[in-house]
């Protein structure tokens, strides 16, 4: 393996001045070959990620995998053509950009929150080392793309060996940057993950993963080092006037949060919180115990998930679990009224959401409360949800996040190249956090702080990230249909298959 990765870093080190000459014009023509090979990969990649994760849900790894990977590749065109971003007051409004995305998002805004004091920038040839996430396929080529066309150094992409399988898709979409030099793939475990962050000719790393990872490599490298490190994600209810549809649509919604890829995603729901005064708080939590019932269980294949549940199973006898554990399966688990600091300070990275209720009953009590405790008592500063029928602005600048959803699970700003990506910025190495720096960020925004993203209190028609959409592997193959050729006729497929879900 060795011998390998050593060709592979003298390629990259023998281009990276090279890549700093590229022109715009042959940056897109990269670009664009590589979302024809992802499309063409596209197919093949979710049946192999649906086998590895023991699942039927080839529409969410379509979606998770090459639809993601696609919308990056074409933001970034778009960029390189000459969009741009307005920026007033210190937030640039960068989604929907055009008239098709407004009609297919209807009543969505993204908006990215810049620090606009001036600064120099200086690019430098050199290789980033990616070291990839090993739940979501889109986030290695994501973190790539970012390194390589924002930040302007050739990567080298090491694979985790939990999804190790992507390697061979992304080798044949990427080809064209493989084959000149700019992009290298290699494989292996913490070993070659430690030979590489010590190497001379590396000059900067970026991983997503744990904040354990992040302090093995930073306590052995001296290299500069970005970073997303996951986030006990809390969604915030705001007490209000709901209707019965109103609690079952954003039960629906919790839940889907909380499900999604197995519930290892670094922006699954971990915690509620809700007011303790909210006359409606009862029944929502009853409809959200419907949903984990009627939601079927996955297996657990992310490597420690049984141990990290068995954890939280040990602190919380109240524990609520919906289905049977076995040795593959985490069942969904409910921990109502939690009053110590575990399910707060840990990331479970299973199917565990935890519920803890502030003394307040008006919005106004309960955003005094619950925007310190989410500060302050939280573990990671990467994701926050809020669902509320009411305006928030003053939460919305008060709370210490990377991405924050307005009744709009964070993973879906995760999803929207538009947006960046990364956890609020502040953490240092002595407390990291959910990590430091941006990626995504398709614009190329200087010093982002957080991204926003804005939707309807009820969202129509079902949302793609719902468990129970029902038509979501067409609707995911329509959505990547539409990058590739973004015209009328693709556009009434996605939304026909769409209305469908």
């Amino acid at each position: 393996m060795i011998p390998e990765v050593e060709n592979a870093i003298f390629r990259l080190h023998s281009r990276a001045a090279d890549w700093l000459e590229v022109p715009p014009e042959e940056r897109i023509g990269y670009l664009r070959r590589c979302m024809a090979g992802a499309m063409e990969v596209a197919e093949d990649w979710a049946i192999e990620a649906c086998k590895a994760k023991g699942i039927d849900i080839a529409g969410e790894e379509w979606l998770t995998g090459s639809v993601t990977t696609l919308m990056m590749l074409g933001a970034i065109v778009k960029t390189l053509e000459g969009r741009t971003a307005n920026i007033e007051n210190g937030i640039a409004r960068v989604f929907p950009d055009n008239l098709l995305d407004r009609l297919l998002w209807l009543g969505f805004r993204g908006e990215i929150w810049v620090d606009q004091t001036p600064v120099e920038k200086h690019d430098r040839p050199g290789i980033s080392l990616v070291l990839g996430a090993g739940n979501v396929g889109s986030t290695a080529p994501l973190d790539a793309l970012h390194k390589l066309f924002a930040e302007n150094q050739v990567v080298l992409l090491k694979m985790n060996p939990v999804n190790e399988y992507v390697g061979k898709f992304l080798e044949q979409a990427f080809e064209p940057l493989i084959t000149d030099g700019f992009l290298q793939i290699v494989y292996g475990g913490a070993d070659v993950g430690k030979y590489l962050c010590q190497h001379p000719k590396i000059d900067a790393i970026h991983v997503t993963g744990s904040h354990h990872t992040y302090y093995a490599i930073a306590n052995s490298s001296q290299k500069p080092i970005t970073s997303e490190l996951g986030c006990v994600t809390p969604v915030l209810i705001v007490p209000g006037d709901w209707s019965e549809s109103d609690l079952k649509f954003q039960a629906r919604h919790v839940a889907s949060m909380v499900v999604h890829n197995a519930s290892f995603n670094c922006v699954a729901a971990k915690v509620i919180v809700t007011a303790k005064g909210w006359k409606l708080r009862d029944r929502f939590l009853d409809l959200l115990r419907q949903e984990f019932a009627r939601i079927p269980n996955r297996k657990a294949y992310y490597p420690g998930a049984q141990e990290r549940y068995q954890e939280f199973i040990d602190r919380y006898p109240q524990a609520e679990i919906f289905g049977t554990r076995t040795d593959e399966i985490v069942p969904w688990t409910f921990i109502p009224n939690v009053e110590n600091d575990y399910a707060l300070q840990t990331e479970a990275f299973c199917g565990v959401l935890a519920e803890v209720s502030l003394e307040a009953t008006t919005v106004e009590e309960f955003l005094d409360r619950a925007i310190p405790f989410c500060n302050e008592k939280i573990w990671g500063n990467l994701s926050c949800v809020i669902l509320t029928k009411t305006p928030v602005e003053n939460a919305i600048r008060e709370l210490n996040y990377g991405a924050i959803g307005i009744n709009v699970w964070t993973g879906i700003i995760y999803a929207l190249p538009d947006l960046a990506w990364g956890a609020y910025p502040g953490n240092d190495h002595s407390d990291i956090q959910s990590g430091q720096g941006f990626v995504h960020n398709a614009y190329f925004l200087d010093r982002p702080q957080k991204s926003v993203l804005y939707a309807p209190f009820r969202i129509f028609p079902t949302p793609f990230w719902f468990a129970d959409h029902k038509n979501l592997l067409q609707f995911a193959r329509r959505a990547a249909e539409l990058q590739i050729s973004p015209t009328w006729s693709k556009f009434a497929q996605v939304i026909f298959a769409a209305i469908r879900g």
